[in-house]
């Protein structure tokens, strides 16, 4: 018989190799040069390349990797996840999904997630013998049709409101339940996708808050 599983994906997160267009921006050129590597294979990173992000699109909101490493120390280290009741996935703004081994343990160190980033990025897989994190090109509701949930949530600040608890309580009740929380700064979801969105506080949360509440609210329903 299946487990009761929470997916939770981390959606339309800011975490991308530096684009094309920027490449040859001084604060790229000098950062990648400074870690041995090519402009095009380094991580957009806000901290490192804030002026080079005033020449993009939404350069406001990108290059924050930090979201999906914060987020995802919390989940992977939950007691959701050790028990087995937990799958998390990153969905990137251009469209590519990373798939995330439940046993995987992530770097703590911020310089070595980023690596190993980079290293995904450019390998598609790693540890490419283990494949413990996947990268591919996908759309998130074409992750979401392949995970064929039984209920959608999207974690929004105009949701409905509903305190943890009862959340937990609601998601209880669905045998695949999904979890879309944003992997940005600021501002909406880029993705158009149907689900019923669910505020948990009357004032807007960080991402990596909004997952430690919703899965020990889940935690709470399904591990006795």
């Amino acid at each position: 018989m299946e487990k009761k599983r929470l997916h939770l994906i981390i959606a339309d997160a800011e975490l991308e190799t530096v684009p094309e267009t920027i490449v040859d921006h001084p604060a790229i050129v000098n950062y990648a040069k400074r870690r041995k590597k090519k402009p095009e294979r380094v991580i957009l990173d806000s901290t490192y390349h804030h002026s080079a992000l005033r020449q993009l699109e939404d350069g406001g909101r990108r290059g924050r990797p930090d979201i999906v490493h914060i987020c995802l120390l919390n989940a992977l280290d939950s007691i959701l996840n050790k028990e087995d009741r937990l799958r998390v996935y990153v969905h990137t703004r251009n469209d590519y999904i990373i798939y995330i081994d439940p046993t995987t343990r992530l770097p703590r160190n911020y310089n070595r997630f980023i690596g190993l980033m980079e290293s995904l990025f450019e390998k598609g897989a790693v540890p490419e013998d283990l494949k413990l994190l996947r990268l591919e090109k996908k759309s998130l509701n074409d992750l979401i049709s392949e995970i064929k949930p039984d209920a959608v949530f999207i974690m929004h600040e105009n949701g409905e409101f509903m305190i943890p608890k009862h959340f937990g309580k609601l998601l209880s009740k669905f045998k695949r339940p999904i979890v879309i929380v944003g992997g940005f700064p600021h501002g909406d979801f880029r993705s158009k996708v149907e689900g019923i969105k669910i505020s948990l506080y009357r004032e807007p949360l960080m991402a990596w808050t909004i997952v430690n509440e919703v899965i020990v609210s889940y935690e709470w329903e399904v591990i006795k």
